[in-house]
């Protein structure tokens, strides 16, 4: 049985102009020890779908489908038991590490907050535990620095203690949105290369979410490109990074800085701009945007193509398109 199964996911929210879709009909499974990333542009459901798995949702979202955790059911679930699985069996790095951690408490009362509510240590246990983690992710002289406050340590540190708090427990399943943001190009390898580190000493399995797409082909053996809260191609990252099969999975790609361009020379771009959700249309959410678009796209939600070495695209034109890309590149 998969750690993770997530099947038909929907996700409606209310917004200033009606009822959207913010996440259509996502599927995938995650085994133990399986890293998985998830791109795509801002807006297109990727922080949404992981929040629905810690039951993080606005109290106004309307959510259907399955998301099973060992095969227990979490849609539905009182917020009681989500809190028992938070923190516990799913953790979660958190995109900003400037405003994830509560300025009015200290590095070890943080900390050690999820080992006292899931594992009942007293408070002299979670402070010993707490200097453990913040010496397991690199916090210099942590053992000093336990009564600090988060205005005290840098970017990159605050990062690590976000680290420290969602591996507290030893999740099954850990989570990180973004981890990287804000942090330079060295720290950014640092925290990526302690996650990598300690998910593969843990066993556990790993949600990483990115707009890189570096970051992205060496951190996960498996990847979902998103579009419009829609899945619009998935598969292991060796594959989808070889044969790129989806128009947009192609934009994204093509928009990427290439070294030794010549000077002055344009990144392509995506034509158009993301819609807003409740301007989405019922078929492809790529339709409109996509240079390949026809009538049925905008109409015609598209069914899973199945490609080699389990790659899955999701466009009603896909041999089309292949076809005419060919005698263009003849």
């Amino acid at each position: 049985m998969p750690l993770l199964e997530v099947d038909n996911l929907h996700i409606g929210l209310q917004t200033q102009r009606g009822p959207a879709q913010a996440v259509r009909g996502v599927s995938f499974s995650l085994e133990r020890g399986q890293t998985l990333g998830i791109v795509g542009e801002s807006g297109c459901g990727k922080s949404i779908t992981v929040m629905s798995l810690m039951g993080l949702l606005p109290a106004t979202a309307k959510v259907t489908g399955s998301i099973r955790l060992d095969g227990q059911e979490l849609i539905g679930q009182p917020e009681s038991a989500m809190c028992q699985i938070r923190g516990n069996r799913i953790g979660m790095i958190f995109q900003e590490p400037m405003t994830a951690l509560n300025p009015v408490h200290t590095i070890a009362r943080q900390v050690g907050e999820p080992l006292r509510l899931h594992r009942g240590l007293t408070a002299k246990q979670a402070r010993a535990e707490a200097l453990n983690l913040l010496q397991r992710v690199g916090i210099p002289d942590a053992a000093s620095r336990l009564d600090a406050y988060p205005h005290q340590f840098s970017g990159g540190q605050r990062q690590r203690i976000g680290i420290a708090m969602a591996l507290a427990c030893g999740p099954d399943l850990l989570i990180a949105d973004e981890p990287t943001t804000a942090l330079d190009v060295t720290i950014q390898k640092q925290v990526l290369d302690l996650i990598q580190n300690l998910v593969a000493e843990m066993g556990m399995a790993l949600i990483l979410i990115s707009h890189d797409l570096g970051v992205i082909a060496n951190s996960v053996q498996r990847m979902l490109v998103m579009y419009g809260g829609s899945v619009v191609e998935s598969g292991p990252t060796r594959a989808l990074f070889a044969n790129r099969a989806h128009p947009y999975t192609k934009g994204l790609f093509a928009a990427r800085p290439v070294i030794g361009a010549p000077k002055g020379q344009r990144l392509a771009t995506i034509r158009g701009s993301v819609p807003e959700l409740v301007d989405l249309p019922a078929g492809c959410p790529f339709a409109g945007r996509c240079s390949y678009t026809v009538d049925a796209c905008q109409s015609t939600r598209p069914p899973a193509v199945m490609l080699p070495d389990d790659h899955a695209v999701r466009c009603i034109r896909l041999g089309e398109i292949a076809e005419i890309e060919a005698e263009a590149a003849a």
